[in-house]
Formats: structure tokens, C-alpha cells, sequence
């Protein structure tokens, strides 16, 4: 009997711990599918991938806009920005002379005729004393002469001494007339000549790009470096050099566009002005003058770019890295973000491509997103799935 009561007990315990353990089964037990359900998770449909918001995957992809510039006609053309000779002056000192004072700087905005420096110059010292002298005698020699006239007209002077005195006028003049010219070819008025000094002018309107002077220096006409560079920031000239195969797709008025590395993804408009006559004998290539618009003043001198002569400014195409494109079979394709995570593989068809980067004819439209970098990690999912 009194086994039969111990027997009862362990049954009672043993269905005690069989319902608790059911009843806590059935209150924390997370369904299987449900937690594969919260777990990221990729979705695959023929050409389309689709991603969870939080997949990994993501995390190595670059996806950005398509952004469209003018077709090129042949591969971009390494360039240098110089001034436009036209619009640019290089100023010097004409004479020889010490710098005593300096009115203007480099980037400072001036008009023709503005003084740039004062020169304490014994040339120019000399050069005003001649100018005073040759005027001085003018003056007294055309009196002599004038009053020879008088006395030769009442009979009371010889003929040949009239006109020895209209020959010292004569002479006179010229001298004062040679003086006077040399005097304005410096550009001199009567104030600087009686201060002593030499004031050099600018000679156009313009902004100073250049300044190598200094308070001290000596200066000459002859010296190597020009003193002051001034040019109209406006108009700029691109040189470039085009290889001898490429000669016959470029000419005078031809449209190019130009880009530099300080602004990424933006181009500007030019035309080639001048192609020159000579080829290279070493690089066999041809020099092109291209004149480009720069009035937003973006475009410096001695900046490197990058031209590509165009077929028309209005047509433009969609631009891509090369990274973002591969080849599949006998075809080009690249990704194209549908919505966040889900990315379609599309055919495209190839315009022209250099090192960087390639144009599409067809496939793609502006301001469509792109993979850039990662497209190979997604065509592998795909072909995964094949």
C-alpha cells in the first residue's frame, strides 16, 4: 500500500512538469518562419534584385543620378588654360629707373590709364630736361626767324640769312618735335616731368593676374619677366594638342567642351579658333587654340582640362563611369535602382568611351539612378540564381 501511494505521487509530479512545460512552450516559443522572416533577405526575379531596407549587401554599392553632357566626336584631348592674347597686356618699364612707390596689386580690378608704379629714373629726368630745352629754343629760333622775315621784307637782311634762320627753326622744331614724341611714348604729362618721376600706366582695363615687382627694385626696359600682367578674366584661351589621325574630325569653329578637375561634372562650351599649320615632327600633333566663355571667372591660366570636340551643343547623352558597366555574352549592361532595393540589370548600347568614363545611346535616361560601384556583386546574385 504504501508503494502504491509513492507511485501516485511521482505521476501526479510527472504531469504537473509535462503541463508546465507545454504551457511555457506554447508562451515563449517564436515560430521558426517568423524569425526568418525578420532576417534580411534577398529576392531574385530575372534581371531584378530585390534587397531588405537592412541587407548587407547594400553596403557595397554607390548608386548615383545619370547626368547628361555633349557627345563627344573623338576621345577627350589633354588641354592648359592660357590668357587670351587679345584681351591681355604685359606691362614694362620702358626705361631704366628705382621703383619708389607701388599703387596697384595682383587681383585688383583697374582702368586704362591708372597708375600702376612711380620710377625715379635719371633716363626720364634727362629725357623732360631735352623736351624743356628743344621747346625752349623752338621758341627762340622761330622768333629769329620771324623777325628775319620782317627785316628781309624792308630790304634790310640778306637772303641768305633768312634762310639760314628759317633752316635753325626748322632744325628746332624737329628737335622739339622728336623730344615731345618721346616724352608722350612715356606716356608723361607736364606734372610728372616737373615731380621728376615716372609714372607707368595700365594700358587696358582689366584685373592684375600678375605682380613681380617690388618697393626698390630696379627695373629695365629689357628685362625678361614682365612687371605687371593684366588681362580680362572674360575670355580665355585652351590649348591642346590633336594626333595626327584625329585631324580630319576637327575644324576652325568647331563646338568642344571642357572640363576641369576643380569642377567635377560640369562642362563649358568653346570653339576651336585656330588649327595650326605644323605638325609636330616628334609627337606628330597638331596645335588647337580653342576660345571658351568664362564669365562666371571659374577658369584660371595654367589650369590643366580636358576638350572633347562635340557633334552639337544641344545634343547630349547620359554619362556613366566605366565601373558601373560589364559585359555579358555579346552585350553591355548596368544596374538601375527601380526603388531602395530593388535593382534591375539592363542592356544598354555604348557611345563613346575613354578611360573613365563611357556615353550611352540607348538604355538610359537622365536623372535615372545607377549603380556605380558593385555592379559585378549584383550580376553574380543574379547568375546565382540562374
Amino acid at each position: 500500500m504504501k508503494l502504491n501511494k509513492n507511485a501516485i505521487i511521482l505521476v501526479a509530479v510527472l504531469s504537473i512538469a509535462a503541463g508546465g512545460g507545454y504551457w511555457a512552450w506554447q508562451n515563449f516559443h517564436v515560430p521558426q518562419a517568423t524569425v526568418a522572416a525578420k532576417k534580411p533577405s534577398t529576392h531574385i526575379e530575372s534581371d531584378i534584385v530585390h534587397f531588405a531596407a537592412d541587407a548587407p549587401q547594400l553596403t557595397f554599392l554607390k548608386i548615383k543620378p545619370v547626368e547628361a553632357f555633349p557627345e563627344p566626336l573623338i576621345d577627350g584631348l589633354n588641354a592648359r588654360i592660357t590668357y587670351d592674347d587679345n584681351y591681355t597686356a604685359r606691362v614694362f618699364s620702358p626705361i631704366a629707373g628705382r621703383v619708389v612707390k607701388i599703387a596697384a596689386e595682383a587681383g585688383q580690378q583697374i582702368k586704362a590709364g591708372d597708375p600702376l608704379l612711380w620710377i625715379d629714373s635719371p633716363d626720364f629726368a634727362s629725357g623732360a630736361s631735352d623736351s624743356l630745352k628743344a621747346d625752349a629754343d623752338l621758341l627762340r629760333k622761330k622768333v629769329a626767324y620771324e623777325r628775319a622775315k620782317l627785316l628781309y621784307a624792308a630790304k634790310g637782311l640778306a637772303r641768305k640769312d633768312l634762310e639760314s634762320a628759317e633752316a635753325d627753326w626748322r632744325q628746332a622744331n624737329a628737335e622739339a618735335q622728336r623730344a615731345r614724341a618721346r616724352m608722350k611714348n612715356l606716356s608723361s604729362n607736364d606734372v610728372e616731368t616737373a615731380a621728376g618721376k615716372y609714372v607707368l600706366r595700365a594700358p587696358i582695363d582689366g584685373i592684375i593676374s600678375e605682380r613681380q615687382v617690388n618697393a626698390g627694385s630696379e627695373v629695365r626696359p629689357d628685362a625678361a619677366n614682365a612687371l605687371f600682367v593684366i588681362s580680362n578674366p572674360d575670355h580665355v584661351w585652351v590649348v591642346a594638342d590633336l594626333p595626327e589621325q584625329q585631324i580630319g574630325k576637327v575644324s576652325v569653329g568647331q563646338p568642344i567642351s571642357l572640363e576641369v578637375d576643380a569642377y567635377p561634372n560640369e562642362f563649358f562650351l568653346g570653339k576651336v579658333s585656330i588649327i595650326s599649320e605644323t605638325l609636330d615632327p616628334v609627337m606628330r600633333r597638331l596645335q588647337v587654340r580653342c576660345e571658351v566663355d568664362n564669365s562666371q571667372h571659374k577658369l584660371k591660366p595654367e589650369m590643366f582640362a580636358r576638350i572633347s570636340p562635340i557633334v552639337d551643343p544641344d545634343s547630349r547623352l547620359p554619362r556613366v563611369p566605366n565601373t558601373a558597366l560589364f559585359t555579358q555574352g555579346l552585350y553591355n549592361f548596368l544596374f538601375v535602382e527601380q526603388s531602395p532595393g530593388v535593382l534591375q540589370r539592363r542592356r544598354v548600347k555604348m557611345g563613346m568611351q575613354d578611360a573613365n568614363e563611357t556615353y550611352i545611346k540607348d538604355g538610359l535616361r537622365v536623372g535615372e539612378r545607377v549603380v556605380t560601384s558593385g555592379a559585378l556583386l549584383l550580376n553574380s546574385e543574379l547568375r546565382g540564381n540562374d
